[in-house]
């Protein structure tokens, strides 16, 4: 099971192209999907949830194209990915009581309550800025606060070996 899509991956790289080129003014869809390896469609329409979440903007005419609706320090991987796919959830018994009446009780819940704090302020940590290098789309050099490895902190009740 992927908690990713392959239509969140796309938009992703995507964004990092677009975080790239922030400077170089619009790009249109068609050159976003050439040089991402998407579908044409297929581009076009993660662009339109893109817009619709206003994390970029669209401009029409000979020159129109997509670009960011703000600096890519201000886009964290999280904003994109519940853009494209809505909310990472593990399991449906985070949802509330509505979907698990056994939610106040269960000790599987718990943990995986705490599990899904971090993975959301780990994405949440993590800006478009930080996933180029010198501009470039690539890994950056320096490791990023949320670069560094989760950390489960509520390990009360958990036996360990």
């Amino acid at each position: 099971m992927s908690l990713l899509r392959q239509n969140t991956d796309y938009a992703l790289r995507v964004m990092v192209h677009l975080a790239h080129s922030q400077t170089n003014g619009c790009i249109s869809a068609r050159t976003l999907a050439k040089e991402q390896k998407i579908s044409y469609q297929f581009a076009c329409k993660i662009l339109q949830q893109l817009h619709e979440a206003e994390l970029v903007d669209s401009t029409m005419g000979p020159k129109g194209g997509y670009r960011l609706s703000r600096q890519a320090k201000e886009i964290s991987m999280r904003q994109v990915i519940e853009a494209v796919q809505g909310p990472v959830d593990l399991n449906r018994c985070l949802k509330g009581l509505a979907t698990c009446p056994r939610q106040p009780t269960c000790p599987v819940t718990e943990k995986l309550s705490v599990l899904q704090g971090q993975i959301e302020n780990y994405l949440a940590g993590i800006t478009l800025d930080q996933l180029t290098v010198n501009g470039q789309p690539g890994r950056e050099i320096e490791k990023a606060e949320s670069d560094k490895p989760l950390e489960l902190t509520d390990t009360k009740g958990i036996e360990h070996d």
